[in-house]
């Protein structure tokens, strides 16, 4: 396992953040049937209303920022959720599911891990995976083979 480089030792908190279009279904989606847990919203702060979640700790957050126009998404802009195994990656999906919604087909890597994929209201993938990356990563993606990469210099 990698180490956290010593020049970083002193961050206390790390934050993801996205701007996006449909900002109040990304609000409700990521609250409601993803079942993140809202810490924060903030409305004209700096010229930009947002909402602030937990992952899984307040020291860990995925902001979400709303934007005037469309915004494009990438294929590979994911939220990958990794869970400890099949029965509490189930257990996450109930609330999408109970809500009608279908999971989506994505990268071949996450099928043949036995992860699910879902769209969120401006079309990013949201993965539940049932394995915790790193730890106790599936046969499969091993199979296909890991690729180091070069050491840093």
């Amino acid at each position: 396992m990698t180490k956290w480089p010593e020049q970083l030792a002193s961050v206390g908190a790390i934050r993801f953040a996205r701007r996006y279009h449909h900002f109040h279904e990304a609000v409700a989606f990521y609250r409601d049937l993803v079942g993140l847990p809202l810490y924060e919203t903030f409305e004209a702060s700096y010229g930009s209303t947002g909402a602030i979640f937990a992952l899984p700790t307040p020291a860990l957050t995925f902001e979400i920022v709303e934007a005037s126009e469309p915004v494009a998404v990438d294929p590979h802009d994911q939220l990958c959720l990794y869970f400890p195994d099949q029965q509490a990656k189930q257990q996450a999906i109930r609330r999408l599911s109970d809500a009608g919604i279908e999971p989506v087909e994505s990268h071949p890597y996450w099928a043949a891990t036995g992860a699910v994929t879902y769209r969120d209201p401006d079309g990013r993938e949201v993965v539940f995976a049932p394995f915790v990356y790193g730890i106790g990563e599936p046969p499969a993606s091993v199979a296909q083979g890991k690729h180091e990469f070069p050491p840093a210099r």
